[in-house]
C-alpha cells in the first residue's frame, strides 16, 4: 500500500512546530509530504515548498484553492489527510472546511478559540466520518503510555491524587514591555482566543492527567494572573481540581517562570505507590513505594506494556524525544485513516480537543467570577 498523501497548513520559514511535524511524519514511512499553503505571502510560499523539493503545483495560495485544486484530482493521488499548524483562530475555520469536504485532519492545540467551535467541529466530525487528532504531543511518549498502562492496571491502587506542573519563561522578557505585549499574537485574544497561559501551555497538563489517570475533571477553581491591566490575556495561573471518584488535583502552569524552559512534571499518586514523569527528561519513569527504594523505569525494556513498546524506536539506553512522541500520534493516525488496528490510547482525538477547549474557558471563567467552583462540560 503507497503512502499517505499528507498536506500542511501553516508551519513555513523556521517554525518550530513545522519542523516537528514533518520530521514526525517521516519517521515510520507511512506518509508522504505532498504541498499546502505554508505561509500567506504566495510568493514565501514557493521559496519555502522549493525548499523542500515539493511540485509548485500542490503549493496553494489559501485553503479554499487547495480544497478545490485537490478534489479535482483522482482519489489516488489527492491529499487524505492535512495538519493545521496556524495560530489558534484559523483552526477553526480551517478545519470545518476540510471535514466539510472529506479529509482527515491533524490539528494543533488548542482544537478552536472557544467551547462553541469546537461543539460545531464535534458536529462536522460525526457528519464526515473521518480521522481527527490533536496533537497534545506528549501523550506520545512511551514512558507517559507505560504511566498510563500501570494506574489502569491498578500498580498504583486507587486514585489519591493528581498533580501537573508546566512552567515556561519565555514571555517574562515580553510582558514587562509595553510594545512587545501588544504585538505578539499570543497575547491576542482575536488571534489566540480568550487565554494564553492556560490556552497555551495549561491545557497540555488538563489533557495529560486525564489521559494517563483514566479519571474525568468534573469541576475546577481557577486563579489566573495576568501582571498588568492592559494585558488581556493570563500568563500565569493554578487551578484545583475535582475529578471522577472523587479524586482532587491540581494544576499550576506560568510563562513568567524566570529561567524555565519546558518544565512540564506530571505525578499521580495511589494507595500503593506513586508515579512522576519530567518531560525535560522524558525516558525517566519514577515509581514511588512507601519503605522502598525509588524505582526508575526507562523505555524499551520487555517490562514494558505493548503500548509503550509500540512507541519506541531505539533499544534501551538510545534516549527518544519531542520528535518520537510526535511521530507516535502520527503513526496511530495512520492506522486509523488505513482502517488498521490501533489502541484508542495511540492519539489525541476530537473530545480530547472539545475537553480542553471547555477546560479553557471554565478556568477563565471560574477566575472572573472571582476564583469560584464551575463544572466541566461533561463530553
Amino acid at each position: 500500500m503507497g503512502k499517505i498523501k499528507f498536506g500542511i497548513l501553516g508551519g513555513g520559514g523556521d517554525s518550530l512546530i513545522g519542523i516537528l511535524h514533518r520530521v514526525a511524519s517521516s519517521m515510520f514511512d507511512k506518509y508522504e509530504l505532498v504541498g499546502g499553503v505554508f505561509n500567506v505571502d504566495y510568493q514565501e510560499n514557493l521559496k519555502f515548498a522549493e525548499q523542500l523539493d515539493l511540485s509548485a503545483s500542490r503549493v496553494y495560495e489559501n485553503l479554499d484553492t487547495l480544497i478545490q485544486k485537490e478534489l479535482a484530482l483522482p482519489e489516488s493521488e489527492r491529499m487524505q489527510v492535512i495538519s493545521i499548524l496556524t495560530p489558534n483562530f484559523l483552526h477553526f475555520p480551517m478545519a470545518k472546511s476540510l471535514l466539510e469536504n472529506g479529509f482527515n485532519v491533524i490539528c494543533e492545540k488548542p482544537m478552536t478559540t472557544t467551547f462553541a467551535e469546537a461543539e460545531i467541529l464535534h458536529q462536522t466530525l460525526q457528519k464526515a466520518k473521518t480521522v481527527f487528532a490533536v496533537t497534545y504531543t506528549y501523550t506520545g511518549y512511551p514512558m507517559i503510555r507505560q504511566m498510563k498502562h500501570m494506574i489502569k492496571n491498578g500498580d498504583l491502587g486507587e486514585i489519591q491524587k493528581v498533580d501537573a506542573q508546566y512552567y515556561q519563561g519565555w514571555i517574562n522578557p515580553i510582558i514587562h514591555d509595553i510594545e512587545k505585549r501588544s504585538s505578539t499574537w499570543r497575547l491576542n485574544p482575536e488571534k489566540s482566543g480568550i487565554s494564553c497561559c492556560i490556552g497555551d501551555i495549561g491545557t497540555h497538563a488538563f489533557d495529560m492527567l486525564e489521559y494517563v489517570s483514566g479519571l474525568k475533571v468534573e469541576s475546577i477553581l481557577a486563579d489566573l494572573n495576568y501582571l498588568y491591566s492592559d494585558n488581556k490575556m493570563d500568563i500565569d495561573g493554578t487551578v484545583l481540581l475535582r475529578c471522577s471518584n472523587n479524586v482532587k488535583g491540581v494544576i499550576c502552569a506560568s510563562q513568567i517562570a524566570t529561567g524555565e524552559e519546558n518544565s512540564f512534571v506530571v505525578k499521580v499518586y495511589g494507595k500503593k505507590a506513586g508515579l512522576k514523569w519530567e518531560q525535560e527528561n522524558p525516558n525517566y519513569l519514577y515509581l514511588m513505594q512507601d519503605g522502598k527504594p525509588l524505582q526508575v523505569l526507562k523505555p524499551g525494556h520487555e517490562y514494558n506494556s505493548d503500548l509503550s513498546l509500540d512507541g519506541t524506536k531505539l533499544p534501551p539506553g538510545h534516549p527518544e524525544g519531542i520528535f518520537d512522541s510526535m511521530g507516535n500520534i502520527y503513526k496511530g493516525v495512520a492506522k486509523a485513516i488505513l482502517k488498521q488496528p490501533y489502541n484508542a490510547a495511540e492519539f489525541p482525538t476530537m473530545i480530547d480537543g472539545v475537553r480542553g477547549m471547555s477546560f479553557i474557558e471554565k478556568a477563565v471563567e471560574s477566575h472572573t467570577k472571582g476564583n469560584v467552583w464551575v463544572d466541566i462540560h461533561n463530553y
